[in-house]
């Protein structure tokens, strides 16, 4: 039902994102796309490049007086540094810059390389470099558009960096409070928490050493029976975890209690069922995150995600020159100490698309209007079953 294509590099011309089977009807401003994009860029421990793009959006179809006009929507964002780097990205005529021949080990620099049968790893490293998710953050911005026309909102926050974590077992914060995350220096609702994760940053930062983390992205205000029991592909737990998982040095994702659940006996792992006549039916707790049988079930929806320490180092770990085939220090290459912070947003993005679609799949529609009709209908239904 909705779909996006994303193309460019981290040091070309420019982003750009289509996306494709938005409704007529759906409010879009380029400075909202803008303020997604400078979340993007917020988190203690983010590199200098933060400071020197402005990801300023340009709107080039698809919109017409600030609203969806159910076609494609396509979005621009400008690389402020390519100036610096036309000799080495040009997009047309000769390179003039010398080829990139020392993998970082635990990027896509060898994987690629092998792929591609090239020995300049900027072939890799420009597209597999984070900054793409520019793109995922236009599409992410574009479908919390639509799901804010319903209510439905996404916010994030960090749960760890390092070893520092917030208190374990705390209730789903609310929408107020999780909203104020981006108000933290790490995004993070714990003060304490948040000052010794700023030390680990620090010290990660004299040591020339990087880090990982893990944080947590909440969804309200879904109804239930979004996505589908009937195929693995269909699953919404399955759709949003390929989904976090896509995004760079992500490796583990987790829905609602996920690996704890393993160590609970049925009894307590279970959400309860619960109704009454105005609410309708819900749970007495949500240790499934707020999904059952590939379905989400009307309570919060609760995805979170492990990030594994940037690989990019000021202190190079060991590789292998690709060429001559010597031992040698990996490529340096500009990069943060800690990008938890800001993987959480992206991850915000690619969960309020997912939902998007999923939200479209169930009701449908061609216009806002149209959905409309259909939502409130599909809610009182669900309220009085």
């Amino acid at each position: 039902m909705l779909r996006f294509l994303d193309a460019g590099e981290s040091h070309g011309p420019a982003i750009v994102a289509i996306v494709e089977g938005l409704p007529h009807g759906v409010p879009v401003a380029a400075a909202r796309i803008e303020s997604e994009l400078a979340r993007r860029r917020l988190g203690y421990g983010r590199g200098a490049r933060m400071e020197l793009e402005n990801d300023a959006v340009e709107i080039l179809g698809g919109v017409r007086g600030g609203r969806t006009l159910g076609g494609p929507v396509s979005v621009l964002v400008r690389n402020a540094e390519y100036g610096k780097w036309k000799d080495a990205m040009p997009v047309e005529g000769e390179v003039r810059a010398e080829p990139v021949t020392a993998p970082r080990p635990g990027h896509a620099d060898l994987p690629g390389a092998l792929k591609y049968g090239t020995h300049d790893v900027r072939e890799v490293l420009e597209r597999s470099s984070a900054r793409e998710t520019v793109g995922r953050v236009c599409a992410g911005a574009l479908a919390k558009a639509l799901l804010g026309c319903f209510d439905i909102e996404v916010y994030s926050h960090v749960l760890q960096v390092g070893e520092a974590k917030v208190p374990e077992g705390g209730a789903v914060p609310t929408p107020e409070a999780i909203a104020a995350a981006d108000e933290d220096p790490m995004r993070c609702l714990f003060r304490e928490a948040s000052h010794r994760m700023r030390g680990e940053v620090d010290r990660a930062r004299e040591e020339g050493d990087s880090l990982g983390g893990v944080f947590e992205v909440i969804a309200y205000g879904l109804p239930a029976g979004l996505g589908s029991h009937v195929h693995w592909d269909r699953r919404l737990d399955a759709r949003l975890a390929a989904a976090v998982m896509g995004i760079q040095a992500v490796k583990g994702v987790e829905v609602g209690d996920g690996f704890r659940l393993a160590g609970m006996r049925g009894s307590m792992a279970a959400d309860a069922i619960a109704h009454a006549p105005q609410r309708g039916f819900y749970r007495l707790s949500n240790h499934a995150g707020g999904t059952e049988g590939g379905m989400s079930n009307g309570e919060p929806l609760v995805v979170r995600a492990a990030m594994k320490p940037i690989p990019t180092l000021h202190r190079p770990l060991e590789s292998v020159d690709i060429v001559s085939k010597e031992r040698v220090q990996a490529t340096v290459e500009r990069a943060d100490v800690c990008a938890v912070p800001a993987a959480a947003v992206v991850a915000e993005s690619a969960v309020a698309f997912v939902l998007a679609d999923a939200l479209m799949e169930k009701i449908g529609g061609d216009s806002l209007e149209e959905m409309g009709s259909r939502f409130r209908e599909m809610v009182d239904r669900q309220r009085a079953f």
